[in-house]
């Protein structure tokens, strides 16, 4: 019977790098914490339409990379490819607008992309993402960029640097479009990127291949072309991570790759990644509500992937992969099978204490014992045998020191509780 293994180019994580994993996607979780974003749990699954209406049909997104496939009921359901238009999604239909705004919310959890997988491109892959619906503030702007900086900065991260730009208002894009529609026909084009062009000539932009960044270097810039409202919102932006000391980039050439932005857009970029350097990025999509059939509400999100924010920080090495960051609070050993239960019954009481600890199990000799005390990263250790049950006392090991001391075993989580 052959082996079974995990599908092609998923994402997968266990210990101990697992702990890693989890490190980043709760650092960049607590940051939208603190900012006053709330947990929004979303469906994996949507209706199609949702993505072809939300995100565009025109990206490469709908068109080339969605897991769709038709259910028993005959309906035709696709695997989340981003987070945007399923939170949009459900904010109209649970009146979440309606309440105080901005509606500020995060997400957490797995994506799905049919395209070829290569280092730091997953077809499964994870994502922190938030969203803040309601005001069109460039302060929120700025914050909405400060949760994800923030984050950066709280890991560890040095090398990364942040690419900004404006794509307007609905005025802005109509007068750009007619001049940039204008300068694409006269490119000699194939017809599929012909296509492209007419949904949204902005992809143009987006395109990788050598050709077409070489054909569109003279192409007029999105950013000539801003309203004075546009102008003011981006000036104000830049001069709120100017003050909080947020360095940036303007890149004028940066679109994103879904339709629905407009105004502020952003990506973070890893120095030390190679060609899948994004970490993460998002942007301001007024509009996008009213075309799902909501309220005509401006909002602005990221998403940043905890895979490449993972690669990033290995490749700078954060991560010491000898270490063990989630560390124990006491690994207990039992000196000989005799004491087992009264040593697993102390582990149960420490644990509904709050104390993080693990003990020995097997038959273990003291000695291999010690050593999974060692791999468990706990920072004590304690070995309990008859004598120390009888007399009530054990010596508590500082396993970083190798020092010892002397303890009440009734007591033992008083050590912990008080540090």
């Amino acid at each position: 019977m052959s082996k079974l293994q995990a599908p092609k180019g998923v994402s997968e994580y266990f210990p101990p790098r697992s702990q890693y994993f989890e490190l980043v996607r709760e650092t960049l979780i607590e940051s939208a914490r603190i900012s006053g974003y709330q947990l929004i749990e979303l469906p994996v699954f949507e209706d199609t339409e949702l993505f072809k209406r939300g995100v565009g049909e025109s990206t490469d997104v709908v068109s080339k990379e969605m897991y769709t496939f038709e259910d028993r009921g005959g309906r035709s359901i696709t695997l989340r490819p981003e987070g945007t238009a399923g939170v949009m999604r459900s904010v109209i239909e649970n009146n979440l607008d309606k309440l105080t705004l901005p509606v500020k919310v995060w997400y957490s959890g797995a994506f799905f992309r049919a395209e070829r997988p290569q280092a730091g491109r997953y077809r499964q892959f994870y994502q922190v993402g938030i969203e803040a619906i309601g005001s069109n503030d460039p302060e929120v702007d700025f914050e909405v960029i400060a949760v994800a900086d923030r984050a950066f900065k709280k890991l560890g991260l040095k090398s990364y640097r942040l690419d900004l730009t404006s794509l307007g208002d609905a005025a802005s894009r109509a007068s750009h479009r007619v001049d940039l529609i204008n300068f694409i026909s006269k490119l000699e084009l194939d017809s599929a990127t012909l296509e492209r062009a007419v949904l949204n000539p902005l992809r143009l932009f987006d395109d990788k291949r050598p050709e077409i960044q070489e054909a569109m270097l003279n192409a007029p810039l999105l950013m000539d072309y801003l309203s004075a409202e546009s102008k003011a919102n981006f000036a104000k932006v830049q001069e709120l991570l100017s003050a909080a000391d947020i360095a940036y980039t303007i890149n004028p050439r940066m679109v994103r790759g879904l339709d629905y932005y407009t105004g502020t857009a952003f990506e973070f970029v890893s120095e030390k990644l190679g060609a899948q350097s994004g970490i993460g990025g998002g942007g301001r999509y007024d509009g996008l509500m009213a075309d799902l059939g909501g309220s005509d509400l401006s909002g602005i999100g990221f998403g940043l992937g905890v895979d490449r924010i993972l690669l990033a920080c290995e490749a700078e090495g954060i991560f010491d992969s000898t270490s063990n960051i989630l560390r124990l609070d006491l690994f207990v050993i039992a000196l000989s099978p005799g004491e087992k239960a009264f040593v697993t019954n102390l582990v149960n009481e420490l644990r509904n204490k709050g104390i993080s600890c693990d003990m020995a199990y097997g038959d273990r000799a003291l000695k291999g014992a010690m050593k999974a005390a060692d791999k468990s990263g706990a920072k004590f250790s304690v070995v309990i045998g008859a004598d120390e049950i009888k007399s009530g006392n054990a010596a508590l090991k500082d396993m970083k020191t190798g020092e010892s001391k002397e303890v009440s075993i009734s007591a033992l989580s008083q050590e912990f509780i008080a540090n």
